[in-house]
């Protein structure tokens, strides 16, 4: 490959502290991450914030601070509060779903800590001061999360995370960035929308058609791919078969304590992604492992 694949901090550098909280994006940033994630949602009062799960309850402690808010499912969704109360809300170490133990056992201790959520265009302005104040530029690569449910809240997730990136002079790929989403009709609407200037790239679940024809239409929208380890380790053509569409692909996640089934070690891992695969980067927890296994190549 011409140039060094690059390492996406997903969520920050989320094996080490509490995912999408600035301390982790900081940790990210100063470990030599080339990408930092946003995921985005949307709030009750028009707000952009970034955090991964529709709901609160596995990364805050918002049962505690607002008992009674949750929807008949039991749980609180980001886009009932506002961002005030969301503020107020203290993030904590992902948990799994309807306990208290942590997801991830070996990392930062769970309710301990004094994280906060904050909004897109504050995290913006944050990795702006970082690249001023490092001389070190790390770009965005940020996901418009589950457009339908956001749409059939009455809120245009995609045009709002799109616009809200040209603010800041995200506008082309030679700005840094990427935008990225599961949702291929969204992708494409960006694209009819925004112009082909955004750099798209169409994530995908496991089980993602995959057929020449699946994949022919993506490269006519999207940059690039984003599929899960799985789909592209062991090698299943899925690289190849993109790099020949001229389609980036930046799988997800590198995570050294949770290794695919199979895998002896992480630099088998990396070995293979950057070795025979050569895929164009990766989504990583630990982007310092990343970074240093790439360095030790060069």
């Amino acid at each position: 490959m011409s140039r060094r694949p690059a390492v996406i901090a997903h969520r920050g550098a989320s094996g080490y502290l509490p995912e999408h909280t600035f301390a982790a994006k900081a940790m990210a940033h100063a470990m030599g991450a080339d990408f930092l994630e946003q995921d985005v949602i949307g709030t009750r009062d028009g707000e952009l914030i970034v955090f991964h799960d529709l709901h609160l309850d596995q990364l805050t402690d918002v049962g505690q601070r607002f008992p009674g808010r949750s929807r008949s499912d039991g749980l609180h969704y980001c886009i009932d509060f506002t961002l005030t109360e969301l503020r107020s809300l203290r993030v904590t170490e992902r948990r799994r779903k309807g306990t208290d133990t942590a997801r991830f056992p070996g990392r930062f201790p769970v309710n301990t800590g004094s994280f906060r959520i904050h909004t897109l265009a504050e995290e913006l302005e944050f990795i702006r001061g970082l690249n001023r104040s490092t001389g070190r530029t790390a770009g965005v690569y940020t996901e418009i999360k589950d457009p339908g449910w956001h749409a059939r809240h009455a809120f245009p997730l995609g045009d709002r995370v799109v616009e809200t990136l040209a603010d800041f002079g995200y506008r082309s790929a030679d700005d840094g960035f990427f935008v990225q989403c599961f949702d291929p009709v969204e992708l494409l609407r960006v694209r009819g929308k925004f112009g082909s200037a955004v750099p798209l790239i169409q994530l995908l679940d496991d089980g993602a058609p995959l057929t020449p024809e699946a994949l022919s239409a993506v490269a006519t929208c999207a940059q690039g791919l984003g599929p899960p380890l799985g789909m592209v380790w062991p090698d299943t053509g899925l690289v190849a078969r993109a790099r020949g569409l001229g389609l980036l692909v930046h799988p997800y996640t590198f995570r050294v304590d949770e290794l695919p089934a199979g895998c002896a070690s992480p630099s088998e891992l990396l070995d293979a992604l950057f070795g025979s695969l050569q895929v164009d980067g990766v989504f990583a927890d630990f982007p310092d492992v990343v970074v240093q296994h790439l360095a030790a190549g060069a």
